[in-house]
């Protein structure tokens, strides 16, 4: 699907403005330190892939990227959907006024 210039530039502002709020929940921030202390916990075994610390990083980052992605489409699906709804409505007034 083909989007004009002007519409491009507004859904990645929005995207922007969507990423720098998720950036600042309290939950993400909260699971993005516990992860920081995994990873540097991560550097204190020698083979580092086959430590726990390793698994516990892996797994919180699994975790962040995941809340983080699912903010991500939500915001996207209520966007999305409100963009329809304000297109349908101002096409729905131009219909009526050629049937009458």
């Amino acid at each position: 699907m083909y989007f004009p210039p002007w519409m491009q530039r507004v859904i990645r502002a929005r995207l922007d403005e969507v990423s720098a709020q998720i950036e600042h929940e309290p939950e993400l921030s909260r699971v993005r330190g516990e992860t920081d202390k995994a990873f540097e916990a991560l550097f204190a075994g020698k083979d580092v892939e086959q430590t726990p610390e390793y698994t516990e990083w892996e797994n919180r980052y699994i975790v962040s990227k995941g809340i983080e992605n699912e903010r991500l489409y939500m915001q996207g699906l209520r966007d999305g959907i409100q963009l329809t709804v304000s297109l349908l409505n101002q096409s729905i007034p131009e219909e009526n006024d050629t049937k009458a």
